[in-house]
């Protein structure tokens, strides 16, 4: 990306793993190849070979997605500096977990901490899930200020938390909480009219109240890390704006994990800033598929193979 560009780098989250990410950049290119194998040093173990072959119940597992997740990225973003050095976007965001790659891509934290980091906040996360279960579930065709009503009346009847994890684009969100609160969430969402509402297969209550014990410990680590300005505008989930300063950044990612994700927010605020093109680095579509219904004026990629990084190449 030339310098002025109007591009935007986006980084996914949990939900955009599959097994054989990564495998064909990495084997095209010794940037991303060395990339895996430095994860796999500092993890002491074959996070690659999970990446590539799987099984896919172990890569499934949030302990290993979101590590596997942040590598894939970061291979792939390895891959499209090798190619184009003078890639310098516009700003920067990530989908959940993505935030903490897309700031490793601004250069505010190094790769390892980043892993590090990333692989604790999935290792917290499941524990604080065992530790109290619940449920997450997608909603269709509600605006978010109806879903969030539909989660206080919900939680007002049943004496159970539920509220809204990710508002993910106009008429697609979902909510996260207790099992019991859901299913009652999900009886209003249909009355209201809902045209799909549905719990998914997940026993984590991600963004929820439910993480509050993992947000404290991963505050505590966060404090030992050092945080590094920015090369360009990283975007926060949580303020659906830029984040400014070290304090900033370490506030937002513990909060985050009981926070909602304001995607549509994040994404309309770095559209109100100039970009205008959207590169999604990651192993899949969905974060481009959300951009479509957020605001079909603006273009977007999907980099998540070797044909697709020639082809964002020229796109960018």
């Amino acid at each position: 990306m030339p310098a002025g560009s109007h591009a935007a780098l986006v980084f996914p989250g949990q939900g955009s793993q599959l097994v054989g990410m990564g495998e064909d950049i990495a084997a095209s290119y010794p940037s991303a190849r060395e990339t895996f194998a430095q994860a796999d040093d500092l993890l002491a173990f074959s996070l690659s070979k999970l990446c590539f072959h799987g099984p896919e119940d172990q890569l499934n597992n949030t302990f290993n997605t979101q590590p596997a997740l942040y590598v894939t990225s970061m291979a792939t973003l390895s891959a499209l500096h090798s190619i184009k050095p003078d890639l310098t976007p516009h700003c920067a965001a990530g989908h959940s977990l993505g935030e903490l790659t897309a700031l490793t891509a601004a250069g505010v934290l190094s790769f390892e901490h980043g892993l590090r980091l990333v692989r604790e906040r999935g290792r917290l996360m499941a524990e604080a899930g065992e530790a109290r279960p619940g449920a997450m579930a997608a909603l269709l065709g509600l605006d978010a200020a109806v879903v969030r009503s539909i989660c206080e009346q919900a939680s007002a009847e049943t004496g159970a938390v539920v509220v809204l994890a990710n508002d993910n684009c106009p008429g697609q969100v979902v909510i996260s909480g207790e099992v019991t609160a859901i299913e009652r969430a999900l009886e209003l969402a249909k009355e209201a009219g809902s045209r799909r509402a549905v719990q998914l297969a997940v026993s984590i209550a991600s963004h929820s109240p439910l993480m509050a014990p993992a947000a404290q410990k991963f505050a505590d680590l966060l404090a030992e890390v050092s945080f590094q300005a920015p090369a360009f505008p990283v975007y926060g989930n949580v303020t659906a704006a830029p984040l400014e300063g070290a304090e900033a950044v370490r506030h937002e990612l513990a909060v985050q994990l009981t926070s909602s994700v304001r995607w549509t927010e994040t994404v309309r605020a770095m559209i109100a800033a100039g970009a205008r093109h959207f590169a999604e680095i990651g192993p899949k579509d969905v974060l481009t598929g959300l951009l479509k219904r957020i605001d079909p004026s603006v273009t977007g990629v999907s980099v998540n193979s070797v044909d697709a990084l020639r082809s964002a190449i020229d796109a960018l």
